[in-house]
């Protein structure tokens, strides 16, 4: 399989790798220290595009592929996972449902403002007794005439706190059917709903995470996202489509923090002489070079099958697991590199591997990648 870029894919990639170089990295110091992205950035994302990259262009989105998403979050993982984050709960796992299964009329109503980023949007389906189990959900939705009435918290909602849509999983029938749940678009506005904590974390400044709660929320009916009872299948679908792009994040950090060790190891002397002139040195690159590009090419290759229609929820596992794990020893190696000097604070690599910690986690941990993947040789 050939992944050789063309020159628009290579163009797309090199404008996003600009904009994230020069001005999102610079600020990643205020950002850090603030937990909050500058509104100009947000603008400067908006005018390249960046949140419209999953509407489809009828509704003023690019429509783009999902190999081209996928590079667009490669690029966009450069500057670890604060600023990508945001763009990554907005353009993947917050408006995947509603692009897939959304009626004309919800599609009309939101996704041209979501193009432009005037509309973001996150995902809730973690809860404090179903993470992992999704199908441990006890946030429910009462039906009762034209309205729904969820009642629930959901928790470590990634753009929660800013999100004006956010796509709800919530219970709609018994809890002996675990997997029969519902989606609803949610506005903050709807009566009955509030942002509790908005957590603190070591990683990934600058897209707080938060919880919502829902108390009597008024949901109308025609902001139900698909049909009642087969929310379990819409939920999947939008996490496993979102894998990839975790994935295409990771390869970006990765190349990033090889491009900052090579860089050190030309420069930094001891004993007279570049330490990139040390076997040890030059072992440690090969090995962060090495599992780079593995997590490249499964990304890649979990994509491309995503865009010719055969997509392989085992291949997407492989990725998310690969890259999410590769990027885990990159990070602790360009530490190990820097000595000293990387363990101190505002030291770029220090926020990469700090970052780089929750990509284990969320969007189905490195246990439930595995287990997935386990299943699916077992069935062959």
């Amino acid at each position: 399989m050939d992944f050789e870029l063309t020159a628009e894919e290579r163009a797309l990639a090199e404008t996003v790798k600009e904009f994230v170089d020069n001005r999102v990295e610079p600020r990643m110091v205020e950002i850090e220290a603030t937990n909050q992205i500058p509104d100009e950035i947000f603008a400067e994302a908006s005018a390249l595009g960046l949140f419209g990259i999953s509407i489809p262009e009828d509704y003023g989105g690019s429509g783009l592929s999902r190999f081209s998403r996928t590079l667009v979050h490669q690029m966009l993982g450069r500057s670890g996972f604060g600023f990508a984050g945001a763009i990554a709960s907005h353009t993947g796992i917050g408006s995947d449902g509603l692009v897939s299964i959304g009626t004309e009329e919800q599609k009309r109503r939101y996704l041209p403002r979501m193009a432009t980023g005037e509309l973001r949007a996150a995902f809730a389906i973690t809860e404090p007794e179903a993470g992992s189990d999704a199908g441990g959900i006890r946030t429910k939705a009462r039906k009762q005439g034209d309205r729904y009435y969820l009642n629930g918290v959901k928790r470590f909602i990634s753009g929660g706190a800013r999100a004006g849509l956010i796509t709800v999983v919530a219970r709609t029938n018994s809890e002996q059917k675990p997997k029969e749940l519902s989606v609803f678009l949610v506005e903050p506005s709807f009566p009955g709903f509030r942002i509790g904590a908005v957590y603190d974390t070591m990683g990934t400044r600058g897209q707080p995470i938060a919880e919502l709660v829902f108390e009597d929320c008024e949901v109308p009916e025609e902001n139900r996202l698909g049909e009642e009872g087969k929310g379990w299948i819409a939920a999947m679908k939008i996490l496993n489509d979102a894998r990839p792009l975790v994935a295409g994040r990771c390869v970006g950090a990765c190349e990033r923090l090889i491009e900052i060790s090579t860089d050190y190891a030309k420069n930094r002397k001891q004993f007279g002489q570049a330490i990139g002139e040390f076997q040890a040195i030059q072992f440690m690159l090969a090995d962060m070079a090495t599992r780079t590009e593995g997590a490249r090419w499964l990304t890649y290759h979990a994509a491309t099958l995503a865009d010719q229609g055969r997509a392989k929820p085992e291949i997407i596992s492989m990725a998310k697991l690969f890259a999410s794990e590769a990027l885990a020893f990159v990070a602790d190696s360009a530490i190990q590199i820097q000595g000293g000097s990387g363990y101190v604070s505002g030291n770029p690599v220090g926020r990469f591997f700090r970052d780089a910690r929750v990509t284990r986690i969320y969007e189905g941990t490195s246990e439930i990648q595995r287990l997935i993947i386990g299943r699916a040789l077992l069935r062959r």
